[in-house]
């Protein structure tokens, strides 16, 4: 007889591969991206009506809280921006093998990195 029970997995314990990271770090940075979408549709609303409306727009996005809050989704873009042209051509069978999977999660995590340099370079400089 089978033993149909559930197994107990231990999320803490499993470590997963590089691709694995990237393909969950995807579907996150689509969530937040997503949940993002109504805050980012008042804020361009809101600075639309009127010059103190887009003035008081401009001090809130220059809050420290906020300005963390745009780098994550500046971050959610990028990821998601390059992880998705990954996926995409895994789709079209480039990349499957897991030597040519395991090279395309770095180069996803290297052109983040690079994205983001570029844009705090160009934000603070």
């Amino acid at each position: 007889m089978t033993d149909n029970r559930p197994v107990y997995l231990n999320l803490i314990k499993i470590r997963l591969p590089l691709t694995g990271i990237v393909s969950f770090a995807h579907r996150i940075s689509g969530v937040m991206l997503f949940l993002f979408i109504p805050f980012s549709v008042y804020l361009l609303d809101l600075s639309v009506q009127s010059a103190e409306s887009f003035a008081a727009v401009q001090r809130l996005l220059d809050q420290p809280l906020m300005q963390a809050v745009q780098l994550l989704v500046l971050w959610s873009i990028a990821h998601h921006f390059f992880a998705g042209i990954r996926f995409l051509l895994i789709d079209a069978e480039i990349g499957v093998e897991k030597s040519q999977a395991q090279l395309g999660a770095w180069l996803v995590l290297l052109a983040e990195v690079i994205a983001m340099l570029l844009i705090i370079i160009g934000v603070y400089s």
